[in-house]
């Protein structure tokens, strides 16, 4: 009797056990050209999968891209070895998503700038318009010249939406200042370019700008370096860059991919959520970077207008136009 009990309880556990097992993540992440060392994005996603990793101990399937031909290739392959959640980064894996999602209805997807509407994909964007407000009100107090530079990768209305929110801080803070906007390429390729990312900072700072907002993958580490090297200040993107250049970068703006990637992989496929997530300030989605490296540029007038204009974003009485939903911006 004890015997053919325990034997029970035995079988009950295994069929609980392979249960959890089926639901655990078993994840994969596809990084964007730039890689995953880009100090950016893709590092930021890295970030994400390595604190998941740390807290488990499971190991999560990563591949590189280093030319678009690649991206529906990898995603399939983790997609053929059973991989779920599959995360890919950035708008231009979308097509890939797409037609491997519909192959494989039941694996579970991800995608990080990007609406791809499919039951067994969940699309994570981010309101970058308001952290890009919030940069761009420190680069319009902290300004000595009145102007202020923008550099982004490649000229997409996702990016585009990064420079009219800054735009519209600077406006907020100096309505008289002149703001230059430039974009790197219409490739892929304008994501990882640093050596014309410097060329195009030394361009406006020849022009009289004195802080360089940088929205450009590996390609603003370019920007960063020339704004340090001639004088200006410079902004970082997605992850913190203050400590790239200390006392140098006048703040980063925060896209916290990193706790996407996080979220996605910690909820396995039990806890998947297809659809669209929406990240600005209201959800600690995006912000700005404030540490020991920038702490001596930032004054107390400056943190104050910031969390004043988070307070007054998140409540709705500031309204931060995103430049994806007409292709225009409000000012320049």
């Amino acid at each position: 009797m004890l015997r053919r009990t325990f034997m029970a309880a035995a079988a009950a556990l295994a069929i609980t056990a392979g249960a959890a097992l089926a639901d655990e993540a078993r994840p994969a992440i596809v990084f964007d050209i730039g890689g995953k060392f880009d100090k950016s994005f893709n590092e930021s996603m890295f970030n994400g999968a390595e604190k998941f990793k740390a807290e488990t101990g499971i190991a999560y399937g990563e591949f590189e891209i280093a030319q678009e031909a690649q991206r529906e290739q990898a995603i399939r392959n983790f997609a053929d070895q059973g991989y779920s959640p599959i995360i890919a980064a950035g708008f231009a894996q979308a097509a890939a998503v797409e037609k491997v999602a519909k192959e494989y209805p039941d694996l579970k997807f991800a995608i990080v700038d990007m609406v791809v509407d499919l039951p067994n994909v969940q699309s994570i964007v981010f309101k970058e318009n308001e952290g890009s407000y919030l940069v761009g009100l420190l680069a319009g107090m902290a300004s000595k010249s009145g102007k202020v530079g923008f550099v982004g990768g490649m000229d997409i209305p996702l990016i585009r939406k990064f420079g009219c929110g800054y735009a519209l801080g600077v406006k907020a803070a100096r309505p008289d200042a002149v703001i230059f906007q430039n974009m790197t390429g219409d490739t892929g390729a304008a994501w990882n370019d640093p050596v014309k990312g410097g060329e195009i900072a030394k361009g406006q700072m020849a022009q009289g700008a004195d802080v360089i907002y940088a929205a450009a993958g590996a390609t603003g580490l370019g920007v960063l370096q020339a704004a340090a090297d001639g004088g200006a200040l410079s902004i970082g993107v997605d992850a913190n860059q203050n400590h790239l250049h200390p006392g140098k970068v006048l703040t980063s703006m925060l896209k916290r991919v990193d706790v996407a990637v996080y979220n996605v992989m910690k909820g396995g496929n039990a806890g998947f959520k297809p659809g669209i997530q929406a990240l600005g300030l209201a959800e600690d989605g995006v912000g700005v970077a404030m540490d020991d490296n920038n702490k001596p540029l930032i004054t107390p007038e400056m943190l104050a207008a910031v969390e004043t204009a988070k307070a007054a974003i998140i409540a709705g009485t500031i309204k931060v136009h995103d430049y994806t939903q007409d292709n225009t911006c409000p000012v320049q």
